[in-house]
């Protein structure tokens, strides 16, 4: 079960995450080597499968992440869809590079009912040596039904490293 960052120490450093390909970061995360990132904790999400090219986030929207007319925030899907897409594009990316985000959209379908447990997975479709591409789609975990989907595209990084 992954476990969260309380502080800045607590997070892997960049010489623990240039150790290993983004592979096997993302699995340490799910084994709980390594923390995984606070905003799981504050959002009510965390990492429950990781595989080359494909990342899974399970959460639960609450009351506490609506917006002013009572319906779940469209920051929430972004932000799961965002994880979800960009560590399966992480599971691609070599040792000694890193990655991050450069745009994502999103496409609500339909609202998600408070208390839903929902199912976010992320595929990567495309993993180069400076860019990677992936897709997303959030259901429901009892019905499968589709809430929400997304696309994204990453850029990577080879981190130079000191002779």
């Amino acid at each position: 079960m992954p476990r969260y960052a309380e502080t800045p120490a607590e997070l892997p450093t960049i010489a623990d995450t240039l150790s290993v390909s983004g592979l096997e970061f993302m699995q340490k995360i799910l084994a709980g080597e390594f923390s995984g990132p606070p905003i799981g904790k504050t959002l009510n999400y965390s990492l429950s499968r990781i595989e080359e090219g494909l990342a899974e986030f399970r959460g639960t929207p609450t009351f506490a992440f609506t917006n002013p007319m009572g319906t779940l925030h469209g920051g929430w899907y972004g932000t799961l869809l965002d994880s979800a897409m960009a560590c399966a594009v992480m599971t691609r990316v070599p040792k000694g590079s890193v990655y991050t985000t450069l745009e994502y959209k999103i496409n609500i379908l339909r609202s998600i009912p408070l208390g839903t447990e929902i199912s976010c997975v992320g595929t990567c479709q495309h993993a180069g040596r400076s860019t990677g591409i992936a897709a997303g789609e959030i259901r429901g975990v009892e019905d499968g039904r589709l809430y929400a989907t997304g696309s994204t595209t990453c850029i990577i990084m080879p981190m130079a490293t000191k002779a």
